[in-house]
């Protein structure tokens, strides 16, 4: 029988770090799905609250990891090692994304009927506290219509074709495996990476806008600045992401464009903080570009991660 004639397994993955206050509204979101997965494995990094009780306690497999050693595509690809063998589609998830309703994961999968679907990816939604700023990142990001993208779609879509989230994305084992798993070291962005890779050999990547999840962050300035910074070099050690489907500056100049019209009609006492904001993501991100003429010890400073750099 062809893998898209039967319904494919599919097993729930996700990393945690003291989840506190999202983490019992994530296993209740998990435990209402009407489609329940193989298994739901929870990678902890020495957690001190009560995530790893609670997992364990929901009756989810439970794998340490030391919290030293935590990498956002490695950890990924160790998890892989522990799915049941008759595992379609592993589904990862962050601890701060709440599916939105019960068929949120059956959504999700159902991307997957189509056989030249590699990975797919669900709608994120604001969290009801997100700011004005946080809200329209959402909704840039994630439209309301679904579309399935391959690599004929790079002229006119650029860096954008490759989108992923590693908050709660879906990608189907054999196609993972096929092109080497997750990168293994780099800071972020290992779901881009992947889908890039996907997309280079013929794949093609499913947004899913009907399965959604709540999920945003009220960054501070400095945190936005961070985290461009470490965007930046992401792009910088994988060069070839940019070589095969071009630069982000289009993308990023779209965006601002956007979120001061959002902020006009919404919140336009925000604007001066957005502003300022896209004066430090563009710094951060320059920084991060050129990463490799920093001190280590500047980096860890600037870095989101500061794990990442030992």
């Amino acid at each position: 029988m062809h893998q898209d004639e039967k319904r494919l397994h599919f097993a729930v993955i996700a990393p945690t770090l003291n989840a506190h206050e999202h983490w019992a509204k994530w296993v209740c979101a998990v435990d209402a799905q009407t489609t329940h997965p193989l298994r739901v494995l929870v990678l902890d990094s020495e957690s001190t609250d009560k995530t790893v009780p609670q997992a364990i306690e929901a009756g989810f497999e439970v794998i340490n990891v030391e919290r030293l050693k935590f990498n956002h595509g490695g950890t990924r690809n160790l998890s892989l090692q522990h799915l049941p063998p008759s595992t379609d589609v592993v589904v990862f998830m962050t601890q701060d994304a709440l599916l939105a309703d019960a068929e949120a994961l059956q959504k999700l999968m159902s991307a997957f009927d189509d056989p030249t679907v590699a990975c797919a990816f669900g709608r994120q939604l604001p969290h009801a506290d997100a700011s004005a700023l946080a809200a329209h990142a959402r909704l840039f990001n994630y439209p309301e219509a679904s579309r399935v993208v391959s690599l004929a779609d790079k002229d006119r879509l650029g860096l954008k074709t490759c989108f992923m989230s590693n908050s709660f994305a879906a990608y189907r084992v054999t196609d993972l495996l096929a092109v080497g798993g997750f990168p293994s070291n780099v800071i972020l962005g290992e779901d881009m990476a992947v889908a890039a890779r996907l997309l280079l050999a013929g794949k093609r990547v499913a947004y899913q806008a009907e399965a959604c999840a709540y999920h945003s962050h009220n960054y501070t300035p400095l945190e936005d600045f961070r985290r461009y910074f470490d965007t930046g070099v992401f792009h910088a050690r994988e060069q070839w992401l940019l070589d095969a489907f071009g630069g982000a500056s289009g993308e990023g100049l779209r965006f601002v464009k956007s979120e001061l019209r959002y902020l006009l009609k919404n919140a336009p006492w925000l604007i001066p903080s957005a502003l300022l904001r896209t004066v430090l993501k563009l710094l951060g991100y320059r920084l991060g570009r050129a990463e490799v003429r920093l001190p280590l010890a500047l980096k860890r400073r600037l870095s989101m991660f500061r794990g990442f750099w030992g």
